[in-house]
């Protein structure tokens, strides 16, 4: 994924950009490849300067539908495939929207888009539908300033030369997949401990070929995201992604959940109905907890991961399909097949190339990505004043002292409870703990007491908490780098160039 913030390092873009805000008013934004506003996730929020769209975006609910209908915009992009420019769907108030995707190689990683305009010719019509939305929306929208139109009107002229513009952009953006890539990220992945370096090299290889993945790891620990990458990096990302759970139906609903029915197969099948195989057609099938089913349900599964077909619920004649199939389980298959609890010929067709997620508690060293990331999406989705919260140093502590048996899930409900329960507080403290985690929030010399500063961007933050449970580290263990080392999931070497990176050596050498 591109991060935002390239938008306004590469200098070609940034002055595309102060262009198109001088000539038409209008700001360029930028999507992953599932359609959501990048800065909106960095909880940034620039609006065109149009008073409806700045009404809309200061409000929750048309926050929300801003970026829903960005999303919509951006799915219409990615169904309709090719390059360049086009106006797509218009947003919920009634704004064209136009945009142009970041396309390499035939994949798409996002796309560059703006709104807020009209069209010359339709301008009227769009205007009276624009304020119409706005009163059903009960939008508080102020008159433009004097002498300023409320909307820009964008000739058929304007448009081709937007749609270059946002062209070369796009172009430009598409040079930086090959160059740029987050070490700390893969998809909707996070982390830059070894472990999970050694996860994201696997996907970059897994992801190109159509090879059966079986991943395995504890609940919570993110299986469906790395699925979700697996499919979303790969050819087929432009396909269908379908995801069932195995565990959560009985053999017969799963049966029909997956191959569908045929019209009358048994009571209540009042008309056909297509399987999950069938949806998943040309694109790829997520299978969680394929460790629950039954024998006979791993009969039918082995069959279409041979064959490619599969049999309807009451049908006489087989389908054929076309699916990659990722499969997950947090349960020892090895030993369940050594037991005869699960069919050995599954086992090893499921694992053609296994991934193994490792839990949270053995990758510590990715908590303050972790935690900055989800306090980062709360802030962006709340719409309340001021800036991002942050933890304080025995919340910090107990983060790192903490197991973590719930892995990534736990730990973002965990931050989802500190928001909402420690209200308009800019410092979460230790009260608001779950009892679980709390008990591991005693005071000591864990960290720094000031909080990361006002204004601080994301990397900066991270760097700083990053800095902070390093010296929290050395302090704790009497300044022992192998053992902090070892606790971080850090070789001696990096651990020792971390300490020099971020202005250590001075406090070991102090004591403090």
């Amino acid at each position: 994924m591109i991060d935002s913030q390239a938008l306004d390092e590469l200098p070609v873009v940034r002055k595309i950009r102060e262009t198109v805000r001088n000539w038409w008013r209008l700001e360029v934004g930028l999507t992953d490849s599932r359609g959501y506003v990048a800065e909106h996730a960095r909880g940034v929020v620039t609006p065109p300067h149009n008073n409806f769209c700045k009404a809309a975006l200061a409000s929750a609910e048309g926050f929300r539908l801003c970026n829903k209908s960005v999303e919509n915009a951006s799915q219409q992009v990615k169904e309709t495939g090719g390059e360049g420019a086009r106006l797509t769907m218009p947003c919920h108030l009634g704004f064209p929207l136009a945009m142009a995707p970041i396309v390499f190689e035939g994949r798409l990683y996002g796309t560059v888009f703006t709104g807020g305009f009209v069209i010359a010719g339709h301008a009227d019509d769009q205007r009276i539908a624009i304020e119409h939305s706005a009163r059903m929306l009960n939008l508080r929208v102020p008159p433009p300033a004097e002498g300023e139109t409320d909307v820009p009107v964008l000739s058929e002229r304007d448009l081709h030369y937007l749609g270059d513009l946002l062209e070369t952009i796009a172009s430009e953006l598409a040079t930086l997949v090959v160059e740029y890539r987050d070490p700390r990220r893969f998809g909707d992945l996070i982390g830059k401990s070894p472990k999970m370096q050694r996860l994201y090299g696997m996907l970059d290889k897994v992801s190109q070929s159509d090879a059966t993945v079986l991943i395995m790891g504890e609940n919570g620990t993110g299986k469906e995201v790395v699925a979700r990458a697996v499919h979303s990096m790969g050819p087929r990302a432009q396909r269908p992604f379908v995801a069932t759970n195995c565990s959560a139906l009985n053999d017969n609903l799963l049966e029909t959940e997956l191959f569908g029915h045929i019209k009358g197969a048994f009571t209540g099948a009042i008309r056909a109905k297509d399987g999950l195989f069938k949806v998943a057609d040309g694109g790829t099938l997520f299978l969680d907890e394929v460790g629950d089913t039954s024998p006979a349900m791993q009969v039918k599964l082995l069959r279409v991961l041979q064959e490619g077909t599969f049999m309807p619920v009451g049908a006489t004649e087989p389908v054929s399909v076309d699916v990659r199939v990722v499969a997950a389980t947090n349960r020892p298959l090895q030993q369940m097949v050594e037991r005869g609890d699960f069919r050995e010929d599954l086992y090893y067709r499921l694992n053609v190339i296994g991934l193994d997620i490792p839990p949270l508690r053995d990758r510590k060293m990715d908590l303050p990505l972790l935690y900055e990331y989800f306090l980062a999406r709360l802030k962006s989705k709340s719409k309340t004043p001021g800036n991002r919260k942050v933890l304080s140093p025995e919340v910090v502590k107990a983060f790192w002292e903490y197991d973590w048996p719930g892995n990534v899930r736990q730990l973002e409900n965990e931050i989802e409870r500190l928001v909402v329960l420690s209200g308009d507080s800019p410092t979460i403290g230790p009260a608001f703990l779950s009892p679980a985690v709390r008990r591991f929030a005693k005071p000591g010399a864990v960290e720094e007491p000031t909080p990361v500063r006002e204004g601080a961007t994301l990397d900066e933050a991270v760097r700083e908490v990053e800095r902070r449970v390093i010296r929290a580290g050395l302090i704790r263990t009497g300044w022992n780098k192998s053992r902090l080392a070892r606790e971080l999931g850090l070789s001696r070497t990096t651990l020792i160039k971390k300490v020099r990176e971020l202005g250590l050596e001075e406090a070991s050498a102090a004591g403090g």
